[in-house]
């Protein structure tokens, strides 16, 4: 019975393709869509994630979000550093400042002030230069897109001449050298990110009363990270969070004020409706045109469960293949445009790949219920009508 409902199904080439094409695009559209969501978001907090070197942040207990964080006064270091549990605690200044290149042009930057003789916080990856380097008098390092977006004249030759540290260009009136170019995760506004010394920025940012915006810590060995940062909060009046904790605030707060959600919402339902459609009324068309193949399996003693087995055989078929022709277009689409600048670090994420695999299935489904309840209520007497 098997052979015989995919000889049914692939019988008419036109309709079977129409039903793949379905599936796959209503697959493309969920996946690409649900990927790119996801991607945008964990761009959001990509900068926390970026930071592996503590694990506790310690700001304004206002902050709602990493993008919006007022200074807090240095005394707070130190009283960060006298909890109990805190191996150890460096501060850390983040904003955005513009910066004015050699040929007269601004460009606002993301800029990272680290700890002077730590350097906590700073890119895990190098490209060109070494990080030490930022102790190097007016020493900044720049992110390979920001590069990039700042010279794009000099992209061209990046494989052939490499990098041109040395650059020249001013923020604040004051004068910044590159020193370095480091790989870093792309932020949410794709700005350049800068990192320089935290005595540097104080000069690259236009004055305020307080500077420092994070104090970063680390709990001793053995310590709960959680326990450490109530002991904070409960000693200094500061916000304490895990790395984790900030991550997933920053992705809530995003989530909650701004309508990516609601945008990218209405495109994924809108792919799982268009496949519910396409789908569900080809394939209906479909068993409607092959009644009289179904009447005639009743007549000959077929029974109804294994008739629905058929029909539900064809719309796996049907789900398998679509789902694995746009699932491989999906990843072509990420692997195609993986090296822009705008589209840099978002992929298919395999938890991705598992949810459409469950709408598909969903939309397999349903599509067969009509047919299936058409085949039910089918007189075998159909196939002897004229």
């Amino acid at each position: 019975m098997a052979w015989i409902a995919l000889k049914m199904l692939t019988g008419d080439r036109s309709k079977y393709l129409g039903l793949i094409f379905g599936v796959s695009f209503a697959t493309l559209l969920m996946a690409q869509q649900v990927s790119i969501f996801m991607g945008i978001m964990k761009r959001t907090a990509s900068q926390i994630l970026d930071v592996r070197d503590a694990d506790i942040w310690v700001m304004d207990d206002k902050v709602r979000y990493i993008d919006e964080v007022p200074g807090i006064p240095e005394t707070d270091l130190g009283r960060v550093r006298g909890v109990p549990g805190v191996a150890w605690a460096v501060r850390m200044y983040k904003g955005q400042v513009r910066a004015r290149l050699d040929d007269g042009n601004f460009r606002n930057v993301i800029l990272f002030g680290l700890d002077d003789d730590t350097l906590v916080g700073g890119p895990q990856e190098m490209l060109a230069g070494r990080l030490s380097d930022l102790s190097r008098p007016d020493g900044v390092v720049i992110d390979k897109a920001g590069y990039e977006y700042m010279w794009p004249d000099e992209v061209p030759g990046l494989q052939t001449t490499g990098y041109r540290l040395g650059k020249v260009f001013e923020m604040n009136d004051r004068r910044a050298v590159l020193v370095g170019v480091c790989k870093a995760s792309a932020p949410f506004t794709t700005l350049p990110v800068l990192y320089t010394r935290y005595s540097q920025a104080g000069w690259y940012v236009p004055r305020e009363r307080d500077l420092m915006t994070f104090v970063l810590a680390k709990p001793q060995d053995g310590q709960d990270p959680q326990a450490v940062c109530d002991r904070i909060r409960r000693q200094t009046g500061r916000m304490a969070l895990t790395q984790r904790q900030f991550f997933w605030k920053t992705i809530v707060y995003f989530l909650g004020s701004t309508g990516i959600p609601v945008n990218f919402g209405i495109t994924i339902a809108l792919g799982f409706i268009v496949g519910v459609a396409v789908a569900g009324q080809t394939f209906y068309l479909f068993t409607l045109e092959n009644l009289k193949q179904f009447g005639a399996l009743k007549a000959m003693g077929v029974t109804n469960p294994r008739l629905i087995g058929m029909i539900l055989l064809q719309a796996l078929v049907v789900g398998a293949v679509g789902y694995g022709f746009g699932i491989g277009l999906t990843a072509l689409f990420f692997e195609s445009t993986s090296h822009t600048t705008q589209l840099a670090g978002l992929y298919l994420y395999g938890q991705v790949m598992a949810g459409t695999g469950v709408a598909v299935l969903t939309i397999v489904a349903l599509a067969s219920l009509l047919s299936i309840r058409r085949v039910l209520v089918l007189e075998p007497a159909v196939v002897f009508r004229g």
